[in-house]
Parts: C-alpha cells; sequence; structure tokens
C-alpha cells in the first residue's frame, strides 16, 4: 500500500487537532524531556539507558562487554610500539587458535605465500589442490584501522567461513599501513596482487571485500583500478566501512556512547595531511566514479559508527545506478561478526557467501 495515503491522512489529522485546540484551548500534556533543542535542530541528550536488542541472540547478548573497553586502544599500542611491525605478528598468534577451530569447521586450509611482493594468506577450500585448479578467487583486504590487520590475523576471520561456504579461494593480504606507510600505500599494494590475479583470472570471475579498513580498501581500490585502467572485478564488499573516507553522520555522535566510551576515539595516522575529499579515498565525492563500481554488499551494525556513512555509501550507490545491497543488524557493533560463535555471525556469513556465489556465477 502506498504510503502518501496514510501520510496525508496524519497530516489532515494534525491540522485538525491544530485548529480544535486553537479555538478550545484544552491544557497540554506534560512533555518529559531529555535534552534540549536548539536552534539549528542540534539535540543535546542526557543520559539514558540503552539495554541490549531484543532481536539479539541470547550468545550476541552474553558477548555483548559487561564494562566500557576502547577497541581501539591496541592500536594505539601498535602505534606507540618501538617497531610496530614486530608487534603485529602477535594478533595473529593471538587468534590462532580460533582459526584451527573455524578452519575444521568450515573445512579449509591456510598457506602462505607472497602475490605481486605483497606477503599473503590462502584461504583453501576442501577439494581444491592448487590455486591453480581454480577458476574463480577473491581478494581480502584485513581490518585493523590501517594499523595493524595482517592476512594471518583479522584476514583469516573474514576469509575462512567465506571460502569454505563459496568453495573460492582466497587470497588475504598483509598490505602497508601507519605508521610505516601513507596513502596510498594500501591502494598499490592491493593493485598489485590484483594485476598478478588477472593473468590467471578472467576479472568476471574475481570479487574483493574487506571489513573496517579492509572494507573501505575494498572500495579505494575500485577506485584506484578505474584510475590505473585495469578491468574491474565482478564484484565488491564493504563491510564495516563505507566509500566515504570522512564517516560522518548520526553513528559518529553515539556509537561510542553506546559503548559507555566518551571523546572521538582514535584517528588513523594512514590517511595524516592528504585531502580526504579526494575521490581515491571517498568515492561517494564523484558520482560518476561511483557509476562504475560493480555490484556491492555493505554489512553494518546499529551500534557501529559506520553505520550511518555505510547507509549513505548505499544511497549513493544507488542513485549512481549501481546494483548495491545494504545489510544492518540491529543491537550489535563495529565488526561484530568477528566473532564466530555468534549466530548473527553465522547469518552474515551466508549474506556474503550467497552474494558471491550469485555475482561469480557459481552453481548453488
Amino acid at each position: 500500500m502506498s504510503l502518501i495515503r496514510p501520510i496525508l491522512t496524519l497530516a489532515a489529522l494534525s491540522t485538525a487537532v491544530a485548529s480544535h485546540a486553537q479555538e478550545n484551548r484544552p491544557p497540554m500534556l506534560p512533555v518529559e524531556t531529555l535534552g534540549e533543542v536548539q536552534e539549528d535542530g542540534t539535540v543535546t541528550v542526557g543520559s539514558f539507558d540503552l539495554p541490549p536488542s531484543v532481536y539479539l541472540s541470547e550468545e550476541a547478548k552474553a558477548s555483548l562487554p559487561r564494562k566500557a573497553s576502547d577497541p581501539m586502544a591496541v592500536l594505539g599500542m601498535i602505534l606507540n610500539a618501538p617497531d610496530p611491525s614486530a608487534v603485529r605478528p602477535l594478533a595473529a598468534k593471538s587468534m590462532a587458535p580460533m582459526h584451527a577451530k573455524m578452519a575444521e569447521t568450515y573445512g579449509v586450509r591456510m598457506e602462505e605465500g607472497v602475490l605481486g611482493g605483497v606477503p599473503v594468506v590462502w584461504a583453501i577450500p576442501k577439494g581444491l589442490e592448487s590455486i591453480s585448479d581454480a577458476d574463480r578467487v577473491m581478494i581480502n583486504f584485513p581490518g585493523g584501522g590501517f594499523i595493524a590487520g595482517t592476512a594471518g590475523g583479522t584476514g583469516m576471520t573474514e576469509s575462512i567461513p567465506i571460502a569454505g561456504l563459496t568453495g573460492v579461494p582466497i587470497v588475504s593480504i598483509s598490505y602497508r599501513q601507519a605508521p610505516e606507510h601513507k596513502f596510498p600505500a594500501a591502494s598499490e599494494d592491493s593493485a598489485a596482487v590484483y594485476r598478478t590475479l588477472l593473468e590467471q583470472f578472467d576479472p568476471k570471475k574475481i570479487a574483493i571485500f574487506g571489513c573496517s579498513a579492509g572494507g573501505a580498501l575494498a572500495a579505494q581500490s575500485v577506485a584506484w583500478y578505474v584510475k590505473e585502467e585495469l578491468p574491474l572485478p565482478a564484484a565488491v564488499g564493504i563491510f564495516c566501512a563505507s566509500a566515504d573516507g570522512f564517516r560522518g553522520g548520526d553513528s559518529t555522535h553515539y556509537a561510542r556512547p553506546f559503548q559507555g566510551l566518551g571523546g572521538e576515539g582514535l584517528v588513523t595516522p594512514y590517511f595524516e595531511g592528504i585531502d580526504m575529499s579526494d575521490p581515491l579515498i571517498s568515492q561517494v565525492e564523484d558520482p560518476e566514479l561511483l557509476a562504475k563500481f560493480p555490484p556491492t554488499l555493505l554489512i553494518t551494525g546499529t551500534r557501529a559508527f559506520e553505520l550511518s556513512a555505510a547507509v549513505n555509501t548505499h544511497r549513493e550507490l544507488t542513485k549512481a545506478g549501481v546494483d548495491a545491497d545494504l545489510h544492518i543488524w540491529d543491537g550489535l557493533g563495529h565488526a561484530f561478526f568477528y566473532n564466530p560463535a555468534l549466530p548473527e555471525s553465522r547469518e552474515a556469513y551466508r549474506v556474503m557467501a550467497d552474494f558471491f556465489t550469485e555475482q561469480l556465477g557459481i552453481e548453488k
């Protein structure tokens, strides 16, 4: 049913009530306010309790933090380390037991390698003896704030379930990051790996994706490939991220308070001194560039700082005529599917796998 008639009905009702009020002047009902509304529309919100979403699984509710802790704190530790490159592998080491369990669950094996001069780790599905036997492939850009991501760390958390569910090998890359490097180092590494894969694979048999910084890099990679005049991949997954380097909107204001945190959080130095309106960073700044995007899947949560930017990215992609899909999980925050034990994570893996299965032309 069209929304126009209900909206007009409500508008007429509002007008009638206002007219009746002027004639009869009934007493106004008391209004409980939580804050103030300023002249420019800014709302000053007072303190309130935010319970877990009723839509969460019991496992997700149990996983919610019981005290305020900043997930970005580890990024600061790496930035302040005498040798950041020596600290990053520690994260991968700490995740190894979880990855071993995931690999067993999804029937995937991991192999280290180098592509285009970039260190990589492959997630190879059961039944595929060699990458040379594959007819499709995906590239995964690990998350980590352009500071902490590694192919063997967050890269495997993202790659293992998708490789297992699709039957497609996924190469996760350890791209260059801050503080040692700045933009466009990661985009250059992405292109180096992509060029190498193009020697074996048809671009329509390649998909790219990432979560958090990796999701942003997936979007930036499309822009970089266009600049380098490379054929574009069949699909892109922008998870826990957006194609907007500014990451504005409502969620940038409420995401940290929803975690019991104050302040603005850590800002990655990867883009320090760089014009964030450059379409190579913020693709939403260039509608003509957006129109060239392949089919795109965006995934986020209602308590994630990137929610608003992801919603706007989906809006701009749709306006540009791109086949774009957006999935939002209520009550969950940034990169929620990094916890493979959650039913919501398994739902997200399935959404991703179904998307790539369709876009890569895989027979179900």
